[in-house]
């Protein structure tokens, strides 16, 4: 499907739930690059939304992926949707911008991958934290060697946002949403440290409900080793104020990243670092918007052919061990990835 270079990228925005609504906020700010055409919703509510915010109501996902106008598809919408509505997005060819996780197998992964490369489509993910300035700079450090040898990495993202849910709500059903915290924010600790490290080897994982009645428990931590070496210490829970670290540690030098404010409404980042040689330093890092830097970085990707930041692989390797820590944290033993 050729997009012109001469306007936004048309988008139906399919789920508008409590990100759903953040994302059409951010995709009114991304200026000449994304225009909302539509949005599908079946929550009888989500026609008041639409309505104050100037948004057409598809009736169906289907009637979204007709129109013509329609250049890609953002999926905000529960998990265990996702490989069908890429499916039906592909062979509609739409681009698509999926939000986390891409599935929750690595077989369907593989699939939504390999449907969007085969039919020449833009796969976003929503893994805004690969376009906070901060993990910028840390990636960038990476892949030139600054770090040196990564050896470890240590990562938690907790909040308590859903203790106020009502309990039908499907981000606490454990099918849709495994292993406490994992789904809704260590699957971006877990992207990062696949980006950084590669493919996973074997992962061990402990999971208890210790302060919620949460199905699914609230509080977890995975040690995972790769394949090349180095492990990653991944930990996450839905019953504390929110606290967001992300830690990389080289043989040339080491940095840790602290976001002051979820990303729902981002207030800027504590970095703290050290070099061979050289003392400890405290920075501070203004305040961004990851999640419209990642919808820029699709758009342009759609429109201008751009390489899209998260590949393939990468979107794959997480996936394999998302799968890998859902089974060990059922079992409790080590699991092998993939």
């Amino acid at each position: 499907m050729n997009t012109s270079k001469q306007r936004p990228v048309r988008v139906a925005i399919i789920g508008l739930g409590w990100w759903g609504q953040k994302m059409v906020s951010i995709l009114k700010s991304c200026g000449t690059e994304l225009e909302i055409v539509c949005a599908v919703e079946p929550n009888p509510a989500a026609g008041d939304f639409c309505a104050n915010n100037g948004l057409t109501l598809a009736a169906s996902y289907d009637a979204a992926l007709a129109r013509a106008d329609v250049d890609a598809v953002i999926l905000a919408t529960p998990h265990s949707l996702h490989p069908e509505q890429i499916d039906r997005g592909a062979a509609a060819r739409k681009h698509i911008f999926c939000e986390k996780p891409l599935a929750l197998t690595k077989a369907d992964a593989e699939r939504a991958v390999r449907l969007c490369r085969e039919a020449g489509l833009v796969l976003g993910m929503g893994h805004e934290r690969r376009f906070e300035p901060p993990i910028v700079d840390i990636l960038q450090k990476a892949s030139g060697g600054h770090l040196g040898r990564i050896l470890q990495i240590e990562a938690n993202f907790s909040h308590d946002k859903f203790m106020t849910l009502n309990k039908s709500n499907w981000r606490l059903d454990p099918q849709e949403a495994p292993v406490a915290g994992m789904t809704a924010t260590g699957i971006h600790l877990t992207d990062l440290s696949v980006k950084l490290l590669g493919a996973a080897y074997d992962v061990r994982v402990s999971c208890e409900t210790l302060a919620s009645d949460f199905r699914q428990g609230d509080t977890f931590s995975a040690h995972v080793r790769f394949k090349g070496g180095g492990t990653a210490y991944v930990s996450a829970t839905l019953v504390t104020p929110f606290v967001s670290r992300f830690a990389v540690f080289g043989t040339k030098g080491w940095i840790d990243v602290r976001d002051k404010a979820h990303v729902e409404a981002p207030a800027g980042w504590i970095i703290t670092r050290a070099s061979v040689g050289s003392l400890i330093e405290i920075s501070e890092v203004g305040p961004a918007e990851p999640v419209r830097e990642n919808l820029v970085a699709f758009a342009r990707a759609v429109r201008d052919g751009r390489p899209y930041e998260i590949s393939g692989e990468d979107l794959v390797n997480n996936i394999a061990l998302l799968e890998a820590i859902i089974r060990s944290a059922a079992s409790g033993e080590v699991v092998a990835v993939g």
